[in-house]
């Protein structure tokens, strides 16, 4: 993932609205959201290259998400992909607390990443480039790549979007918020970033939703966890640069 925002215990009605856009080469091959045959409590999309994902929950209440952090200058050639460690919480028994403190051992040959874990209790943010693992309280957050509520030109509009559809629909609509992660407004140059990946770059990241040659935004992902454990997920995947986009929709309840 390369952007999320999300309401945590901040709706009537919802444990967690969250909203994010998963930034990929096109090339790059990707199954969309589903059950995994060897772990079928796991519903996630699934990176074939590496076997990791982005975003995932599972029917027992846990979930995660990862974006990467953006910064060239610490970037490892031979960095093990983000994605497994996702696939190595949700598939394992440790909270996120736990997990997280194991993790701080082993996270130095992981390229730079920010990561959201959560259960049916907590919600919990960490990264390899920031301060101790923290909870996160109720409230409206917002995560790109850098440091959890950096204000970044995209994801001050991104959080500003996501409050008011929030404010203003009792029951968040998947379709408002994948109309959302689709605006492609960029941001002014002496507003942007420099992340060390030229000014070209930094241009067409600005943006909620990235449609580059090569480059772009291969998913959208709306999450709704409501108070009475009943999952939404709904997933936009796009394959190729003007793509419309193929939309799934699963539905099911936690079991603890």
């Amino acid at each position: 993932m390369c952007m999320i925002v999300f309401a945590y215990k901040a709706h009537p009605g919802y444990q967690l609205v969250l909203a994010a856009n998963r930034d990929e080469d096109y090339d790059r091959p990707t199954e969309p959201a589903h059950f995994w045959k060897d772990h079928p409590q796991m519903l996630a999309g699934k990176d074939i290259r590496w076997g990791g994902t982005w975003l995932g929950i599972t029917r027992h209440g846990k979930m995660a998400a990862v974006t990467n952090f953006r910064d060239m200058s610490s970037h490892l050639e031979h960095g093990l992909s983000r994605g497994l460690m996702l696939c190595d919480y949700l598939q394992g028994t440790r909270k996120p607390e736990a997990f997280l403190k194991k993790l701080e051992g082993v996270k130095a040959p992981y390229n730079s990443y920010n990561l959201l874990l959560g259960d049916l209790q907590n919600l919990c943010y960490s990264s390899n480039h920031g301060p101790d693992p923290e909870q996160i309280s109720s409230g409206i957050y917002g995560l790109s790549n850098h440091l959890l509520d950096t204000p970044w030109p995209k994801l001050v509009r991104c959080k500003s979007l996501f409050s008011e559809i929030l404010a203003r629909e009792e029951e968040p609509s998947a379709d408002s918020l994948l109309e959302m992660l689709a605006d492609r407004k960029t941001a002014p140059d002496d507003q942007l970033p420099d992340t060390g990946i030229g000014l070209e770059w930094e241009r067409l990241l600005s943006s909620i939703f990235i449609a580059g040659e090569s480059y772009g935004t291969r998913s959208s992902t709306v999450l709704l966890i409501g108070d009475d454990n009943r999952v939404t997920l709904t997933e936009r995947s796009f394959r190729f640069p003007g793509d419309k986009g193929k939309t799934l929709r699963v539905e099911f309840t936690f079991r603890p």
